[in-house]
């Protein structure tokens, strides 16, 4: 007897049950011959269920329930057949539910969803890939867009900085997650898959959270304890505020790494002395001159923006109270020029900077230009530097793209340091930084734990919405029936008392269960009493929908693509 064709829509989520069952009643009343049933699951990872007699030799995962055996693959297609010869003595009795979570599947429900890092940093790769792959804040909202709709992401952060290029995802599978990510920062900067996977980093869950947490303190940086690193944490957040994509999860963990950058700070003295890249490249200028021409070394700083704000204000407090400031306009420089009133700071426009550039000893570069300021063509006739200075031309480039090419190397006069260089600076004080670093491990260690459990809470919160949502559904219906036979002609002042009678019963019922559900994720004893409670109140009141979050997200990710 065939299966009616009514069942060729329900493959999907929740509806996994009712098919097999089906199905396998359809066959158990056949007359010897085989029943055989064609669905189409249209999903991301295209899932197909195969249910074939014992014969076939492919690799399978078997689910026997009256008589079928089912083999999931990858495809579109779903085919179910029966097998008349096999012992219904011993045939298993998981339930449909059970088997699907052993399946393919199951991959989005059985586990959590995964945070992951995957970057590439000052550590891990050099300044030209980094500056192809960087992302400028105005773009962020629109990249975390285009990552969550990847088959295989629920949420996305972006961090992109002069020094690091690094995508938070939620992903529903580790491995997919992490390809749909990495052909997308390929197709975006144009560098191919094989080059990045040589250069980038890949942290999950803990090791992502303590990854951010050192990020934020200050740890990760060139220079320990740098704070503005912590500034551009602070803009993830604020960027991503009301951005879709910018989720629970990841929001929490950008929110929670701000909190781990403020109390490292607060408690231990790792920001003393410590500096950003600006100050960082004030003093590699300073441990490139003769330290007898400090005073007297003529600076130019091209850019007044952030970055180049604060190298004006390290060179000021190193002694250096004279320096020509390149911008496109005055007025940033006019506010620099009030804040800083014991400094000479003179301002000059962009297309006199050629002329600045021959009469300095040491150039700051930190503008937002695409395209380099400084090419071998324009600075191999400037005029030579004094042996006082110590004979070279030193340019210092903190930008991310770069505005000094690689060439200028080539000139007999000049050097050349990128933000790759400012290694050097901090090389001096090993013993000191790894203390330091000691001290705000612990904290990170702590402050990790404490997201983690939070995390883990917040898996209460469906079985919480479900419990009351459950809880309103009896209420409503026995309302409903009470004041049917109550009749027509009740007083409002009179049904208005028995709905708020309701109310008030149901709540007081389940104020117990609730307050068992809720936990602020701090004390991991309490954590795992909760989320006890939690999975015996899903048992007792038949509240687990695995499958139906399942199926919500599947249609989730093909309505998107």
């Amino acid at each position: 007897m065939a299966v009616s064709s009514g069942f060729a829509t329900t493959l999907a989520g929740a509806k996994m049950e009712t098919l097999l069952l089906n199905s396998t009643s359809s066959s158990s009343s056949s007359s010897g011959s085989s029943s055989s049933l064609r669905a189409h699951l249209v999903s991301p990872s295209q899932i197909r269920v195969f249910c074939r007699p014992a014969r076939y030799n492919c690799r399978r995962i078997l689910m026997q329930r009256g008589g079928v055996r089912c083999e999931v693959s990858a495809s579109t297609d779903a085919v179910v057949e029966t097998d008349s010869n096999i012992d219904p003595a011993k045939v298993s009795s998981l339930s449909a539910l059970e088997q699907l979570k052993t399946s393919a599947a199951d991959r989005y429900t059985k586990e959590r969803a995964s945070i992951v890092v995957i970057g590439l940093s000052v550590h891990t790769a050099p300044v030209e890939m980094r500056e192809k792959l960087a992302i400028p804040e105005a773009e962020w909202p629109r990249a975390i867009g285009e990552l969550c709709g990847l088959n295989h992401i629920e949420e996305a952060a972006v961090l992109s900085t002069c020094n690091r290029m690094e995508i938070y995802v939620v992903a529903l599978s580790q491995h997919r997650g992490v390809k749909e990510v990495t052909e997308w920062m390929s197709k975006t900067s144009g560098i191919p898959v094989s080059e990045i996977c040589e250069h980038r980093f890949l942290l999950y869950n803990k090791d992502a959270t303590q990854h951010l947490f050192e990020v934020s303190a200050g740890l990760d940086s060139l220079v320990l304890g740098e704070g503005q690193i912590l500034a551009q944490v602070k803009q993830v957040v604020k960027v991503g505020q009301g951005v879709v994509g910018f989720g629970r999860n990841i929001s929490g963990l950008f929110k929670h790494a701000i909190s781990v950058g403020k109390r490292v700070r607060t408690e231990t003295n790792i920001a003393a002395g410590a500096v950003s890249v600006s100050s960082a490249a004030v003093e590699l200028a300073l441990m490139k001159l003769p330290e007898s021409s400090h005073a007297t070394a003529r600076m130019l700083v091209i850019g007044a923006g952030k970055m180049g704000k604060l190298v004006i204000k390290h060179l000021v407090a190193k002694g250096c109270t004279k320096m020509v400031v390149v911008n496109r306009s005055e007025e940033r420089v006019a506010t620099i020029r009030e804040e800083l009133k014991d400094a000479e700071i003179i301002y000059k426009p962009l297309d006199e900077m050629l002329n600045c550039a021959a009469e300095a000893d040491v150039i700051f570069t930190s503008t937002a230009s695409d395209t380099p300021l400084f090419l071998k063509e324009d600075i191999k006739d400037l005029p030579s530097v004094g042996s006082e200075f110590g004979g070279l031309r030193l340019f210092i480039d903190i930008s991310v793209p770069r505005n000094v090419g690689s060439c200028v190397n080539g000139v007999e006069n000049a050097r050349v340091y990128n933000v790759d260089d400012l290694k050097e600076v901090v090389a001096a004080n090993k013993e000191d930084r790894l203390r330091k670093a000691m001290e705000a491990q612990a904290i990170i260690a702590e402050e990790s734990k404490q997201f983690e459990a939070w995390r883990d809470s917040l898996e209460t919160v469906p079985t919480i919405k479900k419990l009351r949502a459950y809880a309103e559904r009896i209420r409503a219906a026995e309302l409903d029936k009470c004041l049917s036979k109550m009749g027509e002609d009740i007083p409002k002042k009179t049904r208005r008392a028995v709905d708020d009678l309701s109310r008030g019963i149901v709540n007081k019922l389940l104020h117990g269960p609730m307050q068992h559900l809720r936990c602020d994720g701090s004390d991991s004893r309490t954590l795992s009493e909760t989320l006890e409670n939690m999975h015996a109140l899903n048992r007792m009141f038949s509240l687990e929908t695995e499958v139906a979050v399942l199926e919500q997200k599947l249609r989730a990710k093909t309505s998107q693509k």
